[in-house]
């Protein structure tokens, strides 16, 4: 008994001594005749161990979450009484496992056999909503130009003209009318956010992520109902005006986006974010593309001036309602990405778990910091404020090309029919998979900045070409050398994302997004205007100008670029 106790004794005083820390998970091997023990080292359910040397010729089993026993082989049924200085002979917890031969586990430390597997949080992805919401909507707005051109009065179903008669007067006549409302349209539904979005925001950061998420779904089912009841009653062409007036006091896209880029952000690390936001686009733009692509076969299905675009809206509304009832019932909010803590060792002997904060670091965390002086915290707000003119200047030629492009391919020399108009749509929505793509590479070698002036020169260049578009084939060129043009308003919010707390993410974004909703509608405004005045001399001069602002926003990005090595610098 003596000597068992000696030999425990030098066990104990070998676990004292600092010994080499083997890779994390791997299993050590041990001599038979030199039995031997191993303390975990438990950090998040992975165990790096310790070699020890037992008594000779013995062997160390032990209870997963048990205490330690020690004996000669077969004698685990009547384990030998533990010493009174040895730390295992404080109160066990009680496992159901039968003992398993092989490491000791320390007491208070967690078993790895009995960790969960690290699972998937289905429940906290956001692209089922973004998937279901854009279907709907990339559904309803093909619906919304088709149910307007056929209101105003041109027939659908003749393709090209060639005698400049009556029926190119005609054409004109409804080329403004459709651009008089689509200005209406967008005034009501850019402005109406601005009484909602900044609240919605602020009770996201406040109380739950998902109200900007699931009011603005709200609004978005209830103007594809509008829609469905102006197809299926034939009412008149303005009471579109109100479906748009109830997405926007819902908070409109403004408030619905900005939700989504919080919830992706903090399901992020800072590393990845870039990376993760533009694979949100990327859902975006394919649901848009699958929708876009069905959308003038739907619009074709019930033939007869009352009940064309009753399947179109219709799905255009389940699909809306899918997305309500998913966020309301289903989705859960992700916790926030935080950098792991450090773990260190505790002193041996001692009872207590091994995933203890580093002394060190809590000292830090706990010394009283004065404020940081405004010279430091001053160049962090010029640089976010380089980013917002840089998203504003961009944005302006964005909006104004989507706006004038359905009536465009509408207009001679292009004159498409409900398909051709689904498919020039579904082209616009592969820019997303080809940013993402984009986004991929560049990521890995390149700054933000350098990724945000690269989609900036794609998107001006393919608007300078399709200022001169003549024929189909031309069109679809053009915006496939758009390829990058989605990479820099992603990337934009990927980086002032990193330069703000994320408590504040929901406000911030919500500011950008209004800010880009209010240059939006006077840009829509202003370039309906001068595409009516310029369709008979140079239609393509919308075009034009957008290709111009787009080279003009890289300016304050290379400021920014400047800006930022210099205080690196520093």
């Amino acid at each position: 008994m003596r000597a068992d106790q000696s030999s425990v004794t030098r066990a104990e005083t070998r676990c004292a001594l600092p010994r080499r820390v083997a890779s994390l998970g791997r299993c050590q091997s041990r001599s038979p005749g030199r039995g031997g023990a191993w303390p975990f080292l438990v950090r998040g359910g992975v165990a790096a161990v310790r070699e020890v040397t037992g008594p000779q010729g013995g062997l160390l089993s032990f209870a997963p979450c048990a205490r330690v026993q020690l004996g000669s082989p077969g004698s685990h049924a009547n384990p030998e009484p533990q010493p009174s200085g040895i730390a295992a002979a404080a109160p066990a917890r009680q496992c159901l496992h039968p003992p398993i031969r092989g490491p000791i586990m320390c007491q208070g430390s967690i078993c790895p056999w009995r960790d969960p597997l690290p699972r998937l949080q289905v429940w906290t992805w956001i692209e089922p909503v973004v998937a279901s919401t854009q279907v709907a909507t990339s559904l309803y707005d093909a619906g919304l130009l088709l149910v307007v051109k056929a209101s105003f009065g041109v027939g659908t179903s003749s393709n090209h003209s060639s005698s400049p008669s009556p029926r190119g007067a005609l054409e004109d006549e409804q080329q403004r009318a459709i651009s008089n409302f689509y200005i209406v349209y967008h005034l009501v539904m850019g402005l109406t956010p601005l009484l909602s979005a900044y609240g919605l925001g602020w009770l996201s950061d406040r109380y739950h992520r998902k109200v900007s998420i699931c009011v603005p779904l709200l609004g978005f089912l209830l103007s594809r109902l509008v829609l469905l009841l102006k197809v299926l009653l034939d009412w008149p062409v303005e009471i579109l005006y109100a479906g748009a007036a109830l997405t926007g006091l819902c908070g409109g896209f403004s408030a619905f986006w900005s939700g989504v880029m919080a919830l992706g952000s903090l399901s992020s690390s800072e590393g990845r974010r870039s990376l993760r936001l533009i694979v949100i686009d990327l859902i975006l733009g394919l649901a848009g593309f699958c929708g876009s692509m069905v959308s003038g076969h739907l619009f074709k299905q019930m033939v007869g001036h009352s009940k064309q675009g009753l399947v179109l809206t219709a799905c255009s509304v389940s699909c809306a309602t899918c997305a309500l009832l998913y966020s309301l019932f289903v989705l859960k909010v992700p916790e926030s990405k935080a950098k792991p803590r450090k773990a260190v060792d505790i002193v041996p002997g001692t009872v207590g778990r091994y995933d203890t904060l580093d002394p060190d670091q809590t000292d830090k965390q706990s010394v009283v910091r004065p404020p940081p002086p405004p010279a430091t915290a001053k160049p962090k707000q010029i640089i976010i404020g380089l980013l917002f003119v840089g998203a504003i200047i961009y944005d302006l030629a964005v909006v104004g090309t989507v706006d004038v492009m359905p009536l465009f391919v509408l207009r001679e020399p292009l004159s498409w029919n409900q398909v051709q108009v689904g498919y020039g749509m579904a082209s616009g929505y592969t820019i997303f998979i080809t940013s993402f793509l984009g986004v991929l590479v560049f990521s890995r070698y390149l700054q933000d900045t350098t990724m945000i002036m690269i989609g900036m020169v794609s998107f001006a260049s393919g608007a300078l070409l399709l200022a001169f578009v003549k024929e189909t084939y031309m069109f679809y060129i053009a915006r496939a050398i758009m390829l990058f043009a989605l990479i820099p308003v992603t990337t934009i919010r990927s980086a002032m994302s990193k330069l703000i707390k994320g408590s504040s993410y929901g406000k911030v974004f919500v500011i950008l997004q209004l800010s880009l909703t209010l240059t939006g509608v006077v840009t829509s405004t202003m370039y309906n205007k001068i595409y009516q005045l310029t369709m008979e001399k140079f239609i393509g001069t919308c075009f034009a100008l957008s290709s111009f602002l787009s080279f003009l926003a890289i300016l304050p990005i290379g400021c920014h670029q400047k800006r930022m090595g210099s205080s690196s610098s520093k």
